[in-house]
């Protein structure tokens, strides 16, 4: 399964206000809260997954900044060839209390705003399956 691809969901916790500066997006302030990242690896979905839970690492994408500040709760994936990513954050925005957390993070690729959604309080995970009405996600707690 190491080279399967695939798209995920990355269910983030920072338990602090944190002023944090996101490459050439600039400095942001992430309040205390979940984060839902969304994203895709067409080239390998263990793989990608198991980078982001490195500590030690190359700072290469937004999520690389915001990751050593949060905690890691759940992994929501999928195997699937076809990019996903905006779809899903199509549904994550539509989940009660989301909104937008940094404009043009992770979607430098696509004309999605954000693939970085704030939530104030944990998201379910059957809520977000109950909306994407296509089956086929795994939920991996971490």
């Amino acid at each position: 399964m190491t080279r399967d691809p695939g798209t995920y969901a990355l269910v983030l916790a920072l338990r602090a206000e944190t002023e944090l500066r996101v490459g050439k997006l600039g400095t942001f302030v992430f309040p205390a809260g979940y984060y839902l990242y969304l994203g895709s690896a067409l080239g390998g979905l263990r793989a990608r997954v198991q980078r982001h839970q490195q500590r030690d690492k190359r700072t290469r994408w937004h999520i690389d900044y915001l990751l050593p500040h949060c905690n890691l709760v759940e992994v929501w994936a999928i195997l699937s060839g076809e990019r996903l990513e905006c779809l899903w954050r199509d549904v994550v925005q539509s989940l009660p209390g989301a909104r937008i957390a940094v404009p043009g993070f992770g979607s430098s690729d696509c004309r999605c705003p954000s693939h970085l959604i704030y939530l104030p309080s944990l998201p379910a995970f059957d809520m977000f399956q109950g909306r994407w009405c296509r089956g086929g996600i795994r939920r991996v707690v971490a």
